[in-house]
């Protein structure tokens, strides 16, 4: 009787061990996951992140959350980029140019008049050509998530119209921090000052730069519109944003909720996308109302041939130029 008991004691302490191990287990995977974005709080790409959080709590039941530091409190995107591949920050948005020193992949998104028309740019980016740049990223400590609308990027100055690259002779035009956009400018007879986002308003303000380039909104939620009046809709590029997550982070999670994580991610990108389409028309009458000149008779031909000799110096034949050739033929 003895020994029945004792062996009753012992298997409910047993169970009582499996059990707090468990809870405990759980908690410890329980995570606060931290999220960097350099643009304002109300900007698409923000709530997005905000969109991607609530849907992950939905789907973990509160074990996992995403804490979104916007307004570049982490830094910005270059800083960023550099925490999320050692494990610093857990999930970045950045634009895929920064990007083209880790991922060679990433560059070629970033090429000029690359992409025809958004509706171009979309059916690449939701195909399997996209589901290969994503995992491109993998290589290089980052796990690619999403890709994020960033909408066609122009030109704007403090100086002048611009309708042909001729019109850019002399100008300083400020530029991320890549490589690939410096040549760029170059061949379009300006000046590349490679600037980070958040000393753009100074630069322009102070005469650094005469001018810069980046899409609708961000020309107008920085208030460059009312340093720079002169907008150029050159549309040279189409560079998508990039949502990747450290591989560290990504690591810790088991395969269940790296699906939950993915497929949240892909979902606020969705979001974005609806968010990022109202934005851009607010912020071309917005730029109207506050007395931009609007050039809208830009000659893209002139301006594609003049930068068509950098495909030849960041695109090497093999896979690399392959891509571009793909992106090209998708209808």
């Amino acid at each position: 009787m003895r020994a029945c008991a004792r062996g009753a004691v012992l298997a409910v302490l047993l169970s009582a061990v499996v059990l707090v191990s468990q809870v405990l287990g759980g908690a410890a995977r329980a995570r606060e996951f931290r999220a960097a974005d350099t643009q304002t709080a109300d900007y698409p790409t923000v709530q997005a992140l905000l969109t991607m959080d609530r849907l992950v709590r939905e789907r973990t039941g509160g074990r996992h959350s995403i804490k979104v530091f916007h307004s570049r409190q982490l830094g910005e995107e270059k800083e960023t980029i550099e925490q999320t591949r050692v494990g610093a920050i857990d999930i970045n948005r950045s634009s895929t140019a920064p990007f083209a020193s880790f991922v060679p992949e990433a560059g070629v998104l970033a090429l000029p008049y690359l992409f025809r028309s958004v509706e171009h740019l979309h059916k690449v980016l939701d195909g399997p050509i996209g589901d290969e740049i994503l995992a491109s990223f993998e290589a290089y400590g980052f796990v690619g998530l999403a890709f994020y609308d960033s909408g066609a990027r122009s030109f704007y100055n403090t100086v002048r119209p611009i309708r042909v690259p001729a019109d850019m002779a002399g100008l300083r035009i400020r530029v991320q921090q890549s490589d690939q956009m410096i040549v760029m400018i170059r061949l379009l007879g300006a000046e590349a000052i490679a600037l980070p986002y958040g000393q753009v308003t100074t630069g322009l303000s102070t005469g650094i730069v005469d001018g810069a380039e980046n899409n609708w909104p961000s020309y107008v939620s920085t208030d460059h519109v009312k340093l720079a009046r002169f907008h150029s809709a050159t549309e040279h590029t189409m560079t998508p944003e990039v949502l990747v997550m450290s591989a560290r982070a990504w690591a810790a999670l088991d395969a269940a909720d790296r699906q939950i994580f993915r497929q949240a991610a892909r979902e606020s990108a969705l979001y974005m996308r609806q968010q990022w389409f109202e934005w851009e028309g607010r912020s071309r009458a917005a730029a109207r109302g506050a007395g931009a000149v609007l050039t809208e008779g830009v000659d893209k031909k002139a301006f594609a041939d003049a930068v068509a000799p950098l495909y030849e110096q960041f695109v090497p034949p093999g896979r690399l130029r392959d891509l571009v050739e793909r992106i090209r033929m998708v209808e």
